[in-house]
C-alpha cells in the first residue's frame, strides 16, 4: 500500500532509531554492520572482480562560476615556494592541484552523513541543528563518525531490469513490491547490515544523453522506508539522489532524506553510477558483493565525495 502524507509524517516517530544504540550514538544504521557482517561480506567475493560505482568528477571550463563540479588550479614546476635545490634540478618536475567542490547535489557521487538534514531544527538522535556551525562544521553525526569506513555486503536491486525498461522515467517511484520482485528474480535477499544499491537506469540515460536538468527524477518512494528499517539496512545508494521527485507530498519535499537521515540515522550514497556494477552482476549471475565506501576525513562535514567499490 502506498504511504500517505500522514503516514510519512508518522514515520518520524514509528521508524525512529533515536536512543536505539544509546543517547550518544552518531553511527545510526551503520551499527547494523557488525564484525560478523563484515566477515560475511568478504565471503561475497567469489570472482575477485572489482568495479567502481562512482561518476568521474569533471573539471569545468568556467571554474569561477561552477558550484557543482570541481574547480582546479594547477601548480606547475618551478613554483616560488619550492626550496632552492629543486630549482637547480633541471630534470625534475611536478604538478599539483588545489581543488574545490560542492559535492551535495545531483552530479557528484557522495556520502550523506546524518547531520546533512534537519527536521524541525533537529538532527539524528535528538540533537539541535545549532550544533552545526558555519566556521567549524558539525559537532554531531558528521562524516567522521564513519572514520573507519563502511565495508559490508552490497546488494544491487535492478528495478529497470525488473520493469523491462532501459530506465525509469523521471517522477517514477520505486516501491517495496519492486524491491521484493527484484530479490525474487535475482535470487538474492537483503539482510541485516547490507547496503542496498538501487538501479533506476538513470545512469544509462546520463551516459547516453548527459546529466538531466531540473528537479524531477526517479528514485525511492517513501513507502520503502519501513521496509528498509525492517530489513535493518545499513546504507542505501541510488543512481539518482535517492528520493523520487516530485515526492507526492506537499509538506515533505524529500521524505527519504528527511526520515532516513533524521529519524533513522540511515546513511546514503547519492548519484552512483551503477551501470558497470549491473553489467558485471548480470554477467556473473551474482547480485551481491563486498562494498567498500571510504569517506574523506573532512572534519565536521555533512558528507564526503566517495568512490564506492563493489568486489564480486
Amino acid at each position: 500500500m502506498t504511504a500517505t502524507q500522514d503516514d510519512v509524517l508518522a514515520y518520524f516517530d514509528s521508524l525512529s532509531n533515536w536512543g536505539r544504540w544509546g543517547d550518544h550514538d552518531e553511527l545510526g544504521t551503520l551499527n547494523h554492520i557488525t564484525d560478523e557482517v563484515r566477515v560475511a561480506a568478504a565471503r561475497a567475493v567469489r570472482h575477485g572482480r572489482s568495479v567502481s560505482c562512482a561518476w568521474e568528477v569533471a573539471v569545468p571550463e568556467d571554474m569561477e562560476r561552477s558550484t557543482t563540479t570541481c574547480p582546479r588550479a594547477v601548480d606547475m614546476p618551478g613554483a616560488a615556494t619550492m626550496p632552492p635545490a629543486f630549482h637547480a634540478d633541471r630534470r625534475w618536475g611536478f604538478s599539483s592541484e588545489r581543488l574545490g567542490l560542492t559535492f551535495h547535489g545531483n552530479n557528484i557521487t557522495h556520502l550523506d552523513s546524518p547531520c546533512h538534514i534537519f527536521w524541525d531544527g533537529t538532527m539524528y538522535n535528538g540533537r539541535s541543528h545549532s550544533m552545526v556551525d558555519a566556521a567549524t562544521g558539525s559537532a554531531w553525526a558528521a562524516v567522521t563518525a564513519a572514520v573507519n569506513g563502511i565495508i559490508t555486503r552490497g546488494v544491487l536491486l535492478d528495478i529497470a531490469k525488473v520493469r523491462d525498461v532501459p530506465w525509469l522515467e523521471p517522477g517514477q517511484g520505486v516501491f517495496p513490491d519492486d524491491l521484493e520482485e527484484a530479490e525474487r528474480r535475482q535470487g538474492v535477499r537483503v539482510r541485516s547490515g547490507d547496503a542496498v544499491l538501487l538501479r533506476t537506469g538513470y545512469g544509462r540515460a546520463r551516459h547516453e544523453s548527459g546529466p538531466a536538468t531540473g528537479f524531477t527524477q526517479a528514485g525511492w518512494h517513501a513507502s520503502c522506508l519501513p521496509w528498509l528499517r525492517e530489513r535493518q539496512v545499513a546504507l542505501i545508494g541510488a543512481d539518482t539522489p535517492q528520493d523520487v521527485q516530485p515526492s507526492g507530498f506537499e509538506d515533505v519535499l524529500m521524505p527519504v532524506h528527511a526520515v532516513g537521515l533524521v529519524a533513522m540515522g540511515l546513511w546514503m550514497v547519492d548519484n552512483c553510477d551503477l551501470e558497470a556494477c549491473a553489467t558485471t552482476a548480470a554477467e556473473l549471475g551474482q547480485w551481491d558483493f563486498q562494498l567498500a565506501v571510504a569517506p574523506v576525513r573532512f572534519a565536521g562535514t555533512s558528507g564526503s565525495p566517495v568512490n564506492p567499490i563493489a568486489t564480486f
